[in-house]
């Protein structure tokens, strides 16, 4: 599947956060090189994944926070869970909807607690994303590297059908030109040249067609290959390329080099899926989701290594950076939330929750009274079919008293006449 590499992202929301987060980006770029005469792209994407994710502990901790109250409900979960087993009736499918959420209400939090945070967070990876992957469109010194080149490209009849050729030939997949009626756009050809490796710009050089600008072409070269380098390698080479140029003499330091990418691209998330909390499991239907958790686990990263081999070097270099970053992230969340006491947390989202029953009339000790009586009775497991269950204790109390108050009544009323009725009855009844 074709994918253009640095025209800039239109999606709705994502194209709106890949905009800002690439302020970011150019801003970090142009810091390191006016302060220090660093122009290292390599580097702009590290600190760049540190800033971002950063800026969303917040939401990591709101997450987890859930995740640690979460592991306590699931027991009372559970039990509702296994109360109504098999009943399938629209009473018993409504109580057990009351009887959950009265637990949700008990510890404070919603249904939807962790969603939330997942739903803001996955905008803002994609549009991270986009800008990892389409740097010039978001760096404009990296932009202008190649603004004479394109100049001259245009000027050559028939360019499009050359550009074209050399990526079919040179199996530029994720490399696509975008048209203007029959020509290739301006911002498509820079994604081009971005994604040239440094042969691929020498035979570039080389085409007969281009050869009146060659110095142009092997200055970008130069230019944006400087800004490329990281640890000897090109960042937007393949480690797959290194790999097979040492078996055809190439450099085996830069082989073992590229190598690493994938392997610490592994080692890494696995850490990180290594510090998440684990949520307890306690019956067969978590088992079996664990189990598949626990696959997911095992699978992902093993796919992130197998795609470095064949994308960018770049591209590994962030999976790296965030992996590293979160897990260290999480390392801090860990040791916050085990100093946290659950009911100092139940007692935090309970004041929250106040809050917004306040704004709807009802008194929030009410609800939080409510929501500890209802669990309570989770593990009843008789139910009264005419008014919802109850304590039949209780019941049985208040029908004596009131039957008590019955026998006093004053004589001549008619509560008196009716107890001589009820008092007639029985005695024929004996005889």
């Amino acid at each position: 599947m074709d994918i253009i590499l640095a025209t800039k992202s239109t999606t709705p929301i994502i194209g709106q956060l890949a905009t800002l987060m690439g302020w970011i980006m150019n801003g970090i770029y142009k810091m390191f090189d006016s302060l220090f005469g660093i122009q290292n792209l390599g580097l702009c994407i590290i600190i760049f994944s540190i800033v971002i994710f950063l800026f969303m502990t917040p939401l990591q901790v709101k997450q987890q926070k859930f995740s640690k109250l979460s592991a306590v409900m699931q027991p009372e979960l559970q039990k509702i869970q296994k109360k109504y087993q098999g009943k399938r009736d629209q009473v018993s499918a409504q109580k057990m909807q009351e009887e959950t959420q009265a637990v949700y209400q008990k510890y404070g939090v919603s249904p939807t607690g962790s969603c939330v945070q997942l739903l803001i967070q996955f905008p803002v990876l994609m549009a991270l994303w986009q800008v990892i992957y389409k740097i010039p469109a978001y760096v404009s010194s990296v932009g202008e590297v190649f603004t004479d080149v394109v100049t001259k490209i245009v000027s050559v009849n028939g360019y499009t059908d050359l550009l074209q050729t050399f990526i079919k030939d040179h199996n530029m997949s994720r490399v696509s030109l975008v048209l203007d009626g029959t020509k290739a756009t301006s911002n498509s050809i820079i994604d081009f040249l971005y994604a040239l490796s440094p042969s691929q710009w020498k035979e570039l050089s080389s085409m007969s067609q281009f050869s009146g600008f060659s110095k142009e072409i092997n200055g970008a070269a130069s230019e944006i290959s400087k800004m490329q380098s990281f640890c000897g390698l090109n960042i937007a080479d393949q480690p797959l390329t290194y790999i097979k140029a040492a078996f055809t003499g190439g450099a085996i330091i830069l082989a073992i080099v590229a190598i690493m990418i994938p392997v610490l691209a592994w080692a890494t998330q696995v850490l990180n899926y290594k510090l998440m909390p684990q949520a307890a499991v306690t019956n067969d239907s978590n088992s079996t989701m664990n189990a598949s958790m626990k696959t997911m686990n095992t699978v992902m990263p093993l796919m992130s290594a197998v795609f470095c081999f064949t994308f960018p070097v770049g591209l590994g270099i962030y999976w790296i950076a965030s992996a590293v970053v979160r897990s260290v992230q999480q390392v801090v969340i860990n040791r916050i939330l085990n100093k946290i006491d659950i009911n100092d947390l139940i007692n935090e989202n309970m004041k929250k929750m106040e809050k917004k029953r306040a704004k709807q009339g009802l008194p929030p000790q009410k609800i939080t009274n409510q929501a500890n009586q209802n669990t309570k009775n989770i593990n009843t497991t008789k139910i009264d079919k005419g008014n919802g269950g109850g304590n039949a204790a209780e019941k049985t109390k208040k029908l004596e008293e009131s039957y008590q108050k019955a026998r006093n009544a004053k004589p001549g009323s008619i509560t008196a006449k009716a107890n001589m009725v009820r008092d007639f009855d029985e005695r024929n009844k004996k005889k």
